[in-house]
């Protein structure tokens, strides 16, 4: 299944330490068989775009640990990651610590 592209909008938070706010991008509601997935059968996004990435976190000494993921990266996260946060409309994003995250979507 594809998934649909969301334009991305600019977020109005700022992730702290090793925390990245991540858009969810939903699955096709139907299959290309033509079957309706419905609301309840869905399973939660596991990919989505990175919207903000936090500063990274201080290791034992004090220092910085810069972040591996960048703003605008598409990528893939654990399917229970995160904890989601409701903006504006219907908007909803993840905040997941970089550890929650498990790859990067080359294209």
């Amino acid at each position: 299944m594809a998934a649909k592209a969301k334009e991305t909008k600019k977020v109005n938070l700022r992730p702290l330490a090793d925390r990245v706010i991540v858009e969810p991008i939903e699955r096709e509601e139907v299959t290309p068989s033509g079957i309706v997935i419905p609301e309840t059968a869905k399973e939660r996004p596991q990919e989505g775009l990175v919207l903000a990435v936090g500063p990274g976190k201080l290791d034992e000494r004090g220092e910085r640990i810069p972040m591996e993921v960048k703003e605008g990266d598409r990528v893939l996260f654990a399917k229970y990651a995160g904890t989601e946060v409701k903006l504006e409309g219907d908007r909803k994003v993840l905040v997941l610590r970089e550890s929650d995250i498990l790859a990067i979507v080359e294209s």
